[in-house]
Formats: structure tokens, sequence, C-alpha cells
């Protein structure tokens, strides 16, 4: 297994995140020895997780978006779930701290609904990607290449479709952190 001593990575994410597409990714991370922090837009101390069809667990927020400076961290992580990024996208902020991971040329990694804010960043357009079948239509109206694959790699973006595509997903983050 890669390890990714030393690289700090940046989940980004709010109340309504899909719980095993932020759990999973960061489980995995930290035990490839990254330090990973949640960052999430206000002042809250948690975020409030969906699983599957009710509201789950809660997690801990590390840093508050408007402290969190994109330029020390070395990837960015993009759970999914309909509400987490329905709601960062209408968030000027979130939307900016994407399009900075994205023009850096750092990873950006983006799961099931996660890929609306490659759309609402710009980063989407010209791309290969992937995510929950619902959002292909909004995918290829901003400009990209959408494709039915487990993971899809297209430069920094790393996109997966569901779920059951995490363990792909978390060995492609890892490999790009790694570099």
């Amino acid at each position: 297994m890669q390890t990714l001593d030393g690289k700090t990575i940046a989940i980004l994410a709010t109340d309504g995140f899909e719980q095993s597409e932020l759990e999973k990714p960061l489980q995995a991370l930290r035990e490839a020895g990254a330090r990973v922090d949640v960052v999430s837009p206000g002042d809250a101390k948690s975020i409030k997780g969906w699983d599957q069809r009710d509201w789950g667990r809660s997690v801990d927020v590390d840093v508050s978006l408007s402290k969190a400076d994109p330029g020390r961290y070395d990837a960015l992580v993009l759970p999914g779930g309909q509400i987490n990024p329905d709601n960062l996208r209408k968030d000027a902020d979130a939307v900016a701290f994407v399009r900075n991971f994205g023009q850096s040329g750092k990873p950006v990694a983006a799961i099931c609904h996660g890929p609306w804010l490659l759309v609402e960043s710009g980063l989407a357009k010209g791309r290969k990607v992937t995510s929950w079948a619902s959002i292909k239509t909004d995918l290829v109206n901003a400009g990209a290449d959408w494709q039915d694959a487990e993971v899809i790699v297209d430069g920094n973006l790393i996109t997966s479709r569901k779920p059951d595509d995490i363990p792909a997903f978390n060995a492609a983050i890892v490999k790009a952190v790694a570099g």
C-alpha cells in the first residue's frame, strides 16, 4: 500500500453528506498516513450524514471553510449525497474553494452527486467524468464527457458513481496523492 505520510487532504462537506462516501475515504486516507481535515461552511462543530434513507451519524468539523487555505492541502475530496453537494454548490465560497484546487492541478476527487460541484466550479468542462446516473445530464450540459465506470481519472480529476465504487475511488485518490 502506498503511503501518504506528510500529505494533508481536505474533505469538503456539509449536512446531508452520504455517510459512507465521507467516512470510508476519511478512514482509508488516514490509514494511508494522510492528515485529513473535514472542512465545512459556517461555524458548526459537526455535520450530520445521510445514511441511505434517513439521517445518519455526525462527523466532527476540523476547519471552517472561512479559515481553510487551499494552499495547505494536497488534495480535495467531495462526498456525495443529494443534500450535501446541492447546498455546497449554492455557496460561493465552497465553489471558489473547489475551483482553486482544480486550477492548481491538485487532485480533486468527487463521488456520486459530488460532481455537481465540478459543474458549478467550471471544472467539468472538457473532462471525462462519472457520477450518480441522475446527474449525467447536468455534467454533459456542462461540457463533460460522462461515462458509466467505477472510477475515472482524467488528469487531476477523480470521479466515481456510488458507494459500491468506494474501494476503487479510495485507491485512485491514494495513487494520485502519493504521486
